[in-house]
């Protein structure tokens, strides 16, 4: 069955996870235990014979075959290989998961949307999620070993109760080279049409509904039957496959304690055992092995999907939502926090300590800036958007902003005696003249603004006064 460790690791703590590594059943030893054991074996051969049985000459061969084997074995990209790889089984792997047909939305919609507290009304909504239910058996029979060997042939699933023997033989009496587990979805159609018709469902709204929820049943059965049918390319399986063992081979001679002579300065130390050696083999070995244990999860594994118990666990839920549940409610009554406008559930002496921590409104409600930085920031903003700014950039201003706002009339004297005062040293650009107007008019705080001037009579003016 899966393993769950979930509730081992709900809280981090010191050496959390090295808790888990004592655990043998799904773990990577009980998956690579063999695969190891043949490493290791073939390594201490090729060790015992060169240390042993080799002449002089041949321990020469020898030594620069390890060499060259040692030096080559960094061509392969392992990591990039094998980290792509499992990447895309492990994407797969959870696809096929949340894609496993459960009829608890079918199942609501039957219920809430087939009346009739009748024998008819019962045999109805029975019947329609029974064929929900053995559309889904009939996939998981097709793709998983277990139901396989739960249900061996038909007959096994009509003695389980998912199908009647006169449905047998209207199954079996529709001839097809395909799969048909989408036979069931079709009767379920049919006799929710029929249902329709005999007002048990009561407008086309509701049958909507129920075909939608059908749809989407229907879709999640053809989308297992279709991750069985297409496998990730096999091309990319051997490449993953060649890249690892060819990889360990060369380990194997590569990796052997050299006698320390010239050019193998770097063996002084012989320890016999090539720990990291091993270390990297349970790492990428290891990476396969897990690769090859998720990329079907419809089989007998540790962790492989537990699709015998979903079924049970599917028939048994509808079955009561859509029988005993049906129009089986509760008495209303006012709840505990009627008059309480703003509930509060207690909590136990365990929980206690969360009463005393605030609510989360927002990662700067808590931020407060003083007084002057407030003020520096808005007399920035100021010197920003006024034109004395433009003055100290060397920018002309434009005339569409900075003479918006100033009439004809009296300004226009204000400007010729700004003019006269300036003509003894030297002209006035274009950027002088707005700012001396801006502050003319702040300083005598007119409020009046006639028609716009253009910017060129302004400055024939000014030539004129000149």
């Amino acid at each position: 069955m899966t393993i769950s460790y979930t509730l081992k690791v709900a809280d981090a703590q010191f050496a959390g996870f090295s808790k888990l590594l004592l655990r043998w059943k799904g773990s990577i030893y009980k998956l690579l235990y063999k695969e190891l054991i043949v490493f290791i074996s073939l390594y201490s051969v090729f060790s015992v014979m060169y240390r042993y049985f080799l002449s002089p000459a041949q321990k020469i061969v020898f030594e620069k075959v390890a060499t060259y084997c040692d030096k080559q074995t960094s061509l392969i990209p392992m990591s990039f290989v094998l980290g792509f790889y499992v990447t895309l089984i492990i994407g797969r792997w959870w696809n096929q998961y949340t894609n496993i047909p459960l009829p608890d939305r079918l199942m609501c919609v039957v219920s809430s949307n087939v009346h009739g507290a009748d024998e008819r009304g019962r045999i109805l909504r029975r019947t329609l999620i029974r064929y929900a239910n053995l559309s889904a058996v009939l996939i998981l029979r097709s793709i998983s070993t277990r139901v396989r060997k739960r249900f061996p042939s038909i007959e096994h699933v009509v003695e389980a109760g998912f199908m009647t023997h006169e449905e047998l033989e209207k199954f079996e009496s529709h001839y097809s080279d395909f799969n048909k587990y989408w036979i069931p979805c079709v009767w379920f159609t049919n006799l929710a049409a029929q249902a329709r018709s005999e007002g048990r469902i009561r407008d086309d709204v509701a049958l909507r509904l129920l075909m939608d929820e059908l749809n989407l049943h229907r879709a999640k059965c053809s989308l297992l039957f279709h991750y069985d049918w297409i496998s990730i390319p096999l091309v990319y399986t051997q490449v993953v496959t060649i890249a690892v063992y060819s990889f360990f081979a060369c380990c194997l001679i590569g990796r052997q304690f050299l006698d320390p002579r010239p050019g193998h300065e770097d063996d002084k130390i012989d320890i016999y055992v090539p720990v990291f050696t091993l270390l990297q083999f349970f790492f990428y070995a290891g990476w396969l092995k897990v690769a090859e244990q998720i990329i079907n999860p419809f089989g007998e594994d540790d962790d492989d999907f537990e699709t015998n118990k979903l079924i049970d666990r599917n028939l048994q839920v509808s079955f009561l939502s859509v029988d005993d549940m049906y129009l089986n409610l509760p008495a209303l009554e006012k709840d505990k926090y009627w008059n309480n406008t703003a509930p509060q559930p207690p909590y136990t002496t365990a929980t206690a300590s969360e009463i005393h921590k605030p609510s989360f409104l927002g990662s700067t409600f808590d931020m407060h800036m003083i007084d002057s930085q407030v003020q520096q920031e808005s007399e920035m903003e100021l010197k920003v958007h006024t034109p004395l700014f433009n003055r100290f950039l060397n920018v002309a201003a434009s005339p569409a902003i900075s003479l918006r706002n100033f009439g004809w009339g009296s300004k226009q004297n204000s400007l010729h005696s700004h003019m006269e005062g300036s003509s003894s040293n030297c002209q006035l650009n274009e950027a002088d003249l707005v700012i001396r107007m801006k502050d003319e008019e702040y300083e005598r705080g007119d409020q009046d603004r006639p028609t716009e001037p253009s910017l060129g009579s302004l400055l024939k003016s000014s030539d004129d006064q000149n």
